[in-house]
């Protein structure tokens, strides 16, 4: 699973959420004339995806998908039945690679001779994960996570379960329409921007109309919850929360707090500045305890309590999977800024030390 369970602070903004969901999966919402809501059910402790109708003269153009799951098939096709299939798919857009939202972009494309329009980071990796899904976990991956000081417990469930990431993707459209950062697409009767960011995934895309006032935000901004920000073993010198950071001053700088933000869980919401303020200084303050807690030296799943409020064991390893990524993905934020060191020991584990000044964690 791509969402982070894992609460990145305490106090939250005050939001307005002004559109109750729908009542059940597949049931549609109007958000306003010419835009739909419908949810999609997810087989995890989030539930639920949010799909955004957009229609054009032809039928519905849709952002994401939902995962490759028989719950989500079935009700797409309880809504295809129910409009009996009279206004068809006209194009898919997906913000990102991650299954819930791309899951079923190869079902839907060839069912409706559709075509899927993304990001050309997010399509090349996500066929690069796929790929994978038959293949024995990776030495590289492996050795990541040993460095990471998992057990021996923990390394093997790891290498049982790789590969489910391409479980949960229907076979990717073998082409697509490629969409680019401040590119305008028309979409029925009006005109929406990209607004890429990054750090949740490589080239995520939002979309904004300024004439409906909407964003359509995917994983980017969320109301209740914080996106994973995670290195992975592919990677493992990345700097994913340098890119999160940015992403987030870059849409509050282009984007107006009036929008209305259509995000892809929970609840569309307006106060969008308020959100993306207290994501920020909340990863500031997360990365802050973790200089601090490191004037001793720590190992990854040592700093669990710091960062996410609570041990995290192998008894989950969902959510020990998440958690280790967005641990190192701090780390490295600190080691790319000369704010800690690491040391490898001689049973291949990685050690951490602040070093320097961590006062500069707090600015904007």
């Amino acid at each position: 699973m791509d969402e982070s369970q894992i609460a990145s602070g305490s106090a939250k903004p005050s939001l307005d959420y002004p559109i109750d969901p729908p009542a059940n999966f597949g049931e549609t919402v109007e958000i306003t004339p010419g835009v739909v809501w419908l949810r999609l059910p997810l087989p995890f402790s989030l539930d639920h995806i949010n799909i955004w109708g957009l229609e054009e003269s032809e039928g519905w153009a849709i952002v994401d998908t939902g995962t490759r799951t028989d719950g989500a098939i079935a009700t797409w096709r309880r809504v295809f039945a129910e409009t009996s299939e009279t206004r068809p798919l006209t194009r898919i857009f997906a913000t990102h690679m991650h299954p819930d939202h791309i899951g079923l972009a190869g079902w839907l494309s060839r069912k409706f001779g559709c075509r899927l329009w993304i990001t050309r980071t997010e399509y090349l990796n996500c066929r690069v994960l796929v790929s994978d899904t038959v293949k024995p976990a990776p030495p590289d991956a492996v050795t990541f996570y040993h460095r990471a000081a998992w057990d021996d417990a923990a390394l093997e469930g790891y290498m049982t379960r790789f590969g489910n990431f391409g479980r949960f993707i229907h076979p990717l459209p073998d082409s697509y329409r490629r969409i680019v950062d401040g590119e305008e697409i028309p979409i029925g009767d009006h005109r929406w921007q990209v607004v890429v960011g990054t750090g949740h995934s490589p080239e995520h895309a939002c979309f904004y109309c300024p004439e409906l006032k909407l964003l359509i935000s995917g994983d980017q901004v969320l109301p209740k919850i914080s996106s994973n920000v995670s290195v992975h073993p592919a990677e493992p010198d990345a700097d994913p929360m340098s890119g999160w950071l940015d992403s987030l001053a870059r849409i509050r700088r282009l984007i107006p707090d009036d929008v209305l933000v259509l995000p892809a869980h929970n609840s569309p919401f307006r106060g969008l500045h308020a959100r993306v303020d207290y994501l920020a200084s909340s990863q500031r303050r997360s990365l802050a305890r973790l200089h601090q807690v490191l004037n001793e030296p720590k190992r990854v799943i040592d700093v669990f309590t710091t960062l996410f409020g609570r041990a995290i064991g192998p008894s989950d390893p969902g959510l020990l999977g998440l958690a280790t990524g967005e641990s190192i993905a701090s780390l490295n934020y600190l080691l790319h800024r000369d704010l800690a060191a690491c040391r490898v020991d001689d049973d291949g584990v990685a050690w951490y030390q602040s070093r320097g000044d961590g006062a500069s964690l707090l600015s904007a």
